[in-house]
């Protein structure tokens, strides 16, 4: 299969990657030239533009960072939309407001292209390992001509409805790992302040009805202190903010997603912005009268 890829960063570069490893022809772009450059010396080819692999490709993909980046890249000066050609299936990756991938969807049925928001979930290892879940909205029919692309970047892969129906499974993910890690770190920096082993607290722990896998992988993350960034904090940030918008669209009250919404809102603001999400760790650790 032709397939366009755009956007390379810590998402988007392994997942094209898995796309050349499956054998499909890659033609991708960047905003920034040596994005491209691990791609292009992987076997991809390059292009000037967005409009130039819509022009070529019969599934073309973006992941970038939010709504006005995928308006851009679909609708935009030179972007998929410009390029007018009927049976292109248009991919959006990215986690965007439900009701901006609607909008995008519309405007880009009048140029005759079929669209797919299907965000993911598994981070930067979900990505390098080809196992992220992957949650799609739109067509039937344009789900089936994208699943074998969907099929070398993923393991978990779900048609959930309409346009926009993935990006609520998006915003329904981040409300349950925004506040699972929140609760995670809650809990250990609960039991280092008592004084008692927080590694020993988290092993009794998995044994019993509070196991989760967010204890079990971002558990064992914090208690190494190991905040490389996988899922940047500014990144939640912009996530949980989708749902809290959203929320006060449909009218929706959501106390537990509110405040971790604040929480992320402040790792932000005191600098944390760059560290993985569970560097909420760290922000409690401060609150909480430690270095963090």
């Amino acid at each position: 299969m032709r397939i366009g890829f755009i956007g390379l960063g810590i998402m988007g570069r392994p997942m094209a990657l898995n796309l050349l490893r499956g054998g499909h022809q890659l033609m991708v772009w960047a905003r920034r030239a040596e994005s491209m450059q691990p791609l292009l010396d992987a076997g991809a080819t390059g292009a000037a533009n967005p409009a130039e692999l819509a022009e070529q490709a019969e599934v073309l993909i973006s992941m970038v960072a939010d709504a006005p980046d995928v308006e851009q890249v679909m609708l935009g000066e030179n972007g998929v939309a410009s390029a007018g050609r009927t049976g292109l299936v248009a991919v959006d990756m990215s986690t965007i407001r439900p009701a901006a991938a609607r909008g995008i969807a519309s405007r880009l049925q009048a140029s005759g292209i079929d669209f797919l928001d299907a965000p993911v979930s598994g981070g930067e290892v979900g990505a390098v390992a080809g196992t992220l879940s992957i949650m799609v909205g739109g067509s039937t029919a344009a789900f089936d001509t994208a699943r074998p692309a969907f099929a070398c970047m993923g393991r978990n892969i779900v048609h959930v409805g309409d346009s926009g129906a993935g990006q609520v499974a998006k915003a329904a993910n981040q409300i349950v790992t925004g506040v699972g890690v929140l609760t995670v770190a809650e809990a250990l920096n609960f039991a280092a302040r008592s004084g008692v082993d927080p590694a020993r607290v988290r092993e009794a722990l998995l044994g019993g009805f509070a196991y989760s896998k967010i204890l079990e992988n971002h558990g064992q993350r914090m208690l190494d202190r190991n905040f490389k960034p996988g899922f940047k904090s500014w990144m939640h940030q912009k996530d949980m903010n989708i749902v809290m918008q959203s929320a006060h669209e449909l009218g929706l009250c959501l106390p537990l997603a509110a405040a971790t919404a604040q929480m992320f809102n402040a790792m932000v603001g005191s600098g944390l912005g760059e560290e993985d999400s569970i560097a909420i760790l760290k922000l409690l650790e401060r609150l909480s009268g430690g270095e963090g």
